[in-house]
């Protein structure tokens, strides 16, 4: 299972781990702590620099926060946030791989111009019908997220029969629109939290192995978010230990990618999933 960046072929045999920089003011674990107008550009870089170092394979770049009700970020704001960032992190480490987290394709078509790998959407095309034409023209690899709503509405909708079934066919559909676009590199994402109530979570994660019924490369995100927290009545600074455990279970049950934000520890996970592997 491969996907390809940037002329790169990525070999998700052995599974991924792809760093979050939060490039906003409100992200509900590091909301402010990398945002450039407060942080500075040097905070931004410096994380970016110890993420490739621990052993991301991706940064993924968002400068809208998707947190339930999160506040509304006008397209411009999103652009004046991000493209300064994109092109600092690509100035100062050209080879990393930028994974642009947007539902906007004009926000995906100037960060690509300025030498981002591939796109991270959660909407999976829902909220910019031009989006797919975007990822087609360039021939990036695209996360397709599952997703009720928005962010401002997502968790009043929660309303499902059969979830894992109805993901599934979301899925379906959705790939299947994208393959009409000629789009090959495609990654699924389940969306931990995203109009889903704790126990959906966790009945998701249970099957998450049926996932593999798409033949498509699985990322996760679970990292330090409130299914790990409320569960352990805890909260999300406290959440790195509960995070490891969710993700070890994600790579026993076929997740490739792992979207965290602390990659030393996603990596370990890796290193030792891949030595039981090959016992």
């Amino acid at each position: 299972m491969t996907i390809r960046c940037k002329g790169q072929l990525i070999d998700l045999a052995t599974p991924k781990v792809m760093g979050i920089l939060n490039i906003t003011p409100n992200s509900f674990f590091d909301g402010g702590k990398y945002y450039p107008e407060v942080s500075g550009e040097s905070e931004v870089l410096s994380q970016v620099e110890k993420m490739l170092t621990d052993g991301a394979t991706f940064i993924d770049v968002g400068a809208y926060s998707s947190k339930p009700s999160a506040e509304f970020v006008s397209e411009a704001d999103e652009l004046n946030r991000i493209i300064p960032v994109v092109k600092s992190i690509r100035k100062h480490f050209p080879n990393a791989l930028l994974s642009i987290d947007t539902f906007r394709s004009h926000i995906a078509k100037v960060c690509i111009d300025n030498g981002a790998a591939m796109i991270n959407d959660i909407s999976a095309g829902n909220s910019d019908d031009k989006m797919l034409k975007t990822i087609a023209e360039y021939k990036v690899p695209y996360i397709m997220m599952h997703m009720r709503g928005t962010p401002q509405t997502m968790q009043k909708m929660t309303n499902y029969e059969n979830i894992v079934k109805e993901i599934l066919f979301y899925f379906s559909k959705k790939i299947a629109h994208a393959r009409s676009y000629g789009i090959d590199d495609l990654i699924i994402d389940p969306g931990f939290g995203f109009a889903k109530t704790l126990d959906q979570n966790y009945e998701i994660l249970q099957k998450l192995e049926l996932f593999e019924i798409t033949d498509l490369p699985l990322l996760v995100g679970f990292s330090r978010k409130s299914m790990i927290y409320k569960t352990l009545d805890s909260n999300a600074e406290s959440a790195l230990n509960g995070t490891t455990v969710l993700n070890t279970i994600a790579l026993t049950k076929g997740a490739k990618i792992l979207r965290v934000h602390d990659v030393k520890e996603a990596v370990e996970c890796v290193s030792l999933f891949n030595k039981i592997k090959i016992q």
